[in-house]
């Protein structure tokens, strides 16, 4: 038996448990203060959506929620320290696309395993990414991309934020599954390869739809698709799916939470189980949706089973296109 099988059959227990028996409820469980790390500096969604959970989550629990932004590394220290930290339930990790998707296969000796050292508890959000194209470009549709780049391979190129990250992964995902060649010219961060493409430098980018947005509203840019199985939020629910032309493509930035392993799986389900009435709340969706962003509630054995989805999903693209860190 897997380890993601064992922990579903353990967390299946537990939420049972957290929705059936008051004595989790009555808990002393929190406390004292409940301790967020972040492995991102302040400012990027992984840690404003973090805050606005702290924010919630403090209410409900009457304890003080803190948000501890340890940014650097491409989050690995930041994780090693979560890890480390005590299973009590009083630390917890805001994990991600990068450090839990990505890491375990662009990083041969990664010193932390997502679903041996960590209990998954729950998704918070998909950020979609979006195929943007400078107006000079002369293909409205994916469809259209699709067929210059097969009669012209090798002389696109596209844009990302750097080696790695879930903007160049997902583009190589895209040229996977069309079967097409577009040449990969990694910036350092989606800001430096923005202005590229706004300036016609380069004529493809795979960015966030959150990055991407103001210039899209303002036709500086033309989106051809997104790459979500759900339509990105307005006003940008009209740019068509990747899937729609691609059958069962998916993928999307990610955040959500997870805690050291041995922390109480009671714990593990009531924290679950407040995030889901949270990110089912219409104010909390407004504030995500605004953002470009959409909310990913989920039990913890669905997190569990999506985070080696993705581990599985990214291996096969780093494996197959070679990537390395910073290469």
């Amino acid at each position: 038996m897997n380890p993601t099988r064992r922990q579903a059959l353990a967390l299946a227990g537990a939420a049972g448990a957290a929705l059936a028996a008051p004595a989790i409820a009555q808990s002393p469980w929190p406390n004292k203060p409940v301790r967020f790390v972040v492995p991102f500096p302040p400012g990027q969604a992984a840690d404003i959506f973090a805050r606005l959970m702290a924010e919630k989550l403090g209410e409900m629990w009457k304890q003080q929620v803190i948000v501890e932004n340890k940014g650097g590394g491409s989050g690995i220290p930041a994780t090693e320290f979560g890890k480390a930290a005590a299973p009590d339930g009083y630390t917890l990790m805001v994990v991600s696309s990068g450090t839990f998707g990505v890491n375990p296969s662009l990083y041969p000796d990664l010193p932390y395993k997502p679903l041996t050292d960590f209990l998954p508890i729950s998704n918070i959000f998909l950020v979609p990414l979006v195929i943007v194209a400078h107006p000079s470009l002369p293909v409205n549709t994916l469809a259209e991309l699709i067929a210059l780049a097969k009669k012209e391979p090798g002389q696109l190129s596209y844009a990302s934020a750097g080696p790695g990250t879930s903007q160049h992964l997902s583009m190589e995902l895209f040229k996977l599954k069309a079967g097409v060649d577009i040449v990969h010219i990694p910036y350092k961060g989606s800001g430096p390869a923005m202005a590229d493409l706004l300036g016609g430098h380069v004529k493809l980018m795979m960015d966030s739809t959150a990055s991407a947005l103001n210039h899209i509203k303002d036709g500086r840019i033309k989106a051809l698709a997104v790459t979500t199985a759900r339509p990105a939020p307005a006003p940008l629910d009209k740019i068509p799916l990747i899937a729609a032309t691609l059958p069962g493509f998916n993928a999307a930035g990610w955040s959500g939470l997870a805690a050291p392993a041995r922390t109480p799986l009671e714990i593990v389900a009531k924290v679950s189980k407040d995030m889901q009435t949270l990110l089912n709340d219409e104010a909390v969706i407004k504030q995500i949706e605004q953002r470009a962003a959409l909310p990913a509630p989920g039990t913890p054995i669905q997190f569990a089973e999506f985070i080696k989805n993705e581990i599985d999903t990214w291996g096969a693209v780093v494996r197959a296109t070679g990537t390395k860190p910073g290469t």
